[in-house]
């Protein structure tokens, strides 16, 4: 259930069309008092915002520019309500940086449309990480439920860029933003060629990420990832560091080490439906796994076999 927040002085007055649109679940906000309304945005904000074009004064402009330039309203979805004859004149989105727009003249059913497609991007936009625009930990963690749930079992792929940290110590986070948009396309790619629609890549934060393939793509895909990786992240190390084949930075502690140039390491967890129940389940072997792989040389792939017998 959303809450609709409305402040449309001209539109959506009509009583039986806004019990259809709650009658699908949404809960309707409509104060005819437009300041009052306004006050409520702020202090107890809706789920999404239906904004009249034309108020009084541009109060229409000034409320949507308000929302976008507040960080914790900056995602609120607002849809504006236009007639034809603003369409006709031309619109200048630059004095309105609205989501979505809809026709005074629209049908309920057209507004549960918009409605429903307004909070589905919201939702896609707050969960996607703003570095790679891939998404995230909810998208993650629902995938991997949707795999034990059903009767296709997937390959759980749990990435992390070794030495992450000593490599944004010694040359910069913008170099090390740069190797995680690397990473992120080298996992997009291949997943997308090997495993197409069957295939998923999320985000988990910093430099872990997550993807989930056919079980029988499994060694192909992670073969190709390390491979390209390898390839690509040379020319991301200064030549000197690459011709001793460490670099030296300080510890967590402070202290001056030198450290392995960065690798990757994949954990691999063959998700069924018999070998686990709960996503975090999945997620706790695929960190004891994770400790297991980082501990080897280079870039690596290991698979938990313990379970992988569940997934044929």
């Amino acid at each position: 259930m959303a809450r609709i927040a409305l402040i449309t002085p001209d539109f959506f007055n009509d009583k039986a069309q806004r019990l259809r649109l709650e009658s699908t679940g949404h809960l309707i906000i409509k104060n005819p008092d437009v300041a009052q309304a306004l006050e409520a945005l702020l202090s107890n904000p809706p789920d999404i915002l239906i904004i009249q074009k034309g108020l009084e004064g541009q109060l229409d402009q000034d409320v949507i520019k308000a929302l976008k330039n507040n960080l914790q309203l900056a995602l609120l979805p607002i849809i504006l309500v236009v007639s034809p004859k603003d369409l006709a004149r031309g619109m200048n989105w630059e004095d309105y940086p609205v989501d979505d727009l809809i026709s005074n003249k629209a049908s309920v059913e057209e507004i549960i449309t918009r409605v429903d497609l307004a909070l589905a991007r919201s939702h896609r936009i707050a969960d996607n990480n703003p570095l790679t625009m891939l998404p995230g930990n909810s998208s993650i963690l629902k995938g991997i439920q949707d795999i034990l749930d059903s009767n296709e079992p997937k390959a759980v792929c749990y990435v992390d860029i070794d030495n992450f940290k000593p490599f944004n110590d010694r040359y910069g986070f913008a170099r090390g933003d740069e190797v995680i948009r690397m990473v992120s396309r080298i996992l997009v790619n291949t997943v997308q060629e090997k495993a197409g629609a069957d295939g998923f890549v999320g985000h988990v934060g910093g430099d872990d990420f997550v993807f989930m393939i056919p079980v029988k793509h499994t060694e192909a895909v992670c073969r190709e990832i390390i491979d390209n990786f390898s390839m690509l992240i040379p020319l991301f190390i200064d030549e000197e560091d690459l011709d001793t084949g460490y670099f030296k930075a300080r510890d967590r502690q402070g202290h001056w080490q030198s450290f392995d140039l960065t690798s990757l390491s994949i954990a691999v967890i063959p998700a069924t439906k018999a070998g686990y129940k709960h996503y975090g389940e999945v997620a706790a072997a695929a960190a004891l796994l994770k400790k297991e792989v980082k501990r080897l040389p280079g870039s690596n792939f290991l698979v938990d076999r313990r379970r992988e017998k569940d997934s044929k």
